[in-house]
């Protein structure tokens, strides 16, 4: 009697653990990043999903169970198609400073060295875009990280100068042939301007933003770029990253822009 009981009690080993503690922190991760957002619908489904299939499979269901496998096999081909911009999103966030950062402070024991971060001359940067905010001059300047936004670089003049806040205010000059375009800073130093940014696809923006603040918004959901953008018709000024787009006061524009390059949040 003992032994046909004993096949009834579940053996959980050690690695049984890290890999029930690894999914959960898979699961959470993308649950953090489709928070709020139509996905996390179809997310939750599709686990439900999972989770029934699996405990039929358990019951030996044999005919339900084989409907639910099809469903989950070709359900993993229409979760790339259809969570494309999420993916993309939590594959970036591999590789932002902040995990970066993490990754560096506990593999430092063993020598490992990382590439460290250049410093922004984030100074020169908020005084160019304040005095073009009070002049009501629009401009679009995008400031890289660990993507150095190769496609969009490409996209426009390359220039390779060090910052200075004439250059800045030159490039952005209602007259310049390159004012229309975004200014790309990598590594200190502005790589290229009159680039063009893949503009986002969200329909729910306050106010009526114009097309630098959608583009400004759209390479900050895409990359883990900060867009800095200045309004050509009320002189505001806004502030992109991470998908999310805040506008700033001049006062504050120095701090914020430390803020994120610090990445401590």
């Amino acid at each position: 009697m003992a032994l046909q009981l004993l096949p009834l009690f579940i053996t959980l080993r050690f690695v049984d653990i890290i890999d029930i503690l690894l999914v959960a922190t898979l699961l959470y991760g993308l649950y953090y990043l489709l928070r709020g957002t139509v996905a996390i619908n179809i997310f939750l489904g599709i686990v439900a999903v999972f989770l029934i299939w699996k405990m039929v499979s358990a019951l030996r269901m044999e005919l339900l169970g084989d409907i639910l496998g099809a469903f989950v096999s070709v359900g993993f081909i229409a979760l790339i198609i259809i969570f494309q911009p999420e993916i993309r999103q939590f594959l970036l966030a591999l590789g932002t400073p902040r995990f970066i950062k993490n990754i560096r402070q506990r593999f430092s024991f063993l020598g490992i060295r990382f590439n460290e971060e250049s410093t922004i001359d984030a100074e020169v940067i908020a005084d160019a875009c304040k005095a073009m905010a009070a002049k009501n001059v629009g401009a679009l300047i995008v400031i890289t990280r660990q993507n150095e936004l190769f496609q969009s670089v490409q996209s426009g003049v390359i220039i390779d100068a060090a910052i200075s806040q004439p250059l800045i205010e030159n490039i952005f000059f209602k007259n310049s042939p390159l004012h229309d375009g975004a200014m790309i800073i990598v590594h200190n130093r502005i790589k290229a301007a009159g680039c063009i940014l893949p503009v986002t696809k969200k329909l729910d923006l306050p106010g009526r933003p114009g097309l630098r603040h959608r583009a400004g918004l759209g390479i900050a959901e895409q990359s883990d770029a900060i867009a800095l953008i200045v309004s050509e018709e009320t002189g505001e000024i806004s502030v992109a990253s991470r998908g999310i787009i805040h506008e700033v006061g001049p006062d504050q524009l120095l701090a914020r822009i430390k803020e994120e390059l610090a990445d401590e949040h």
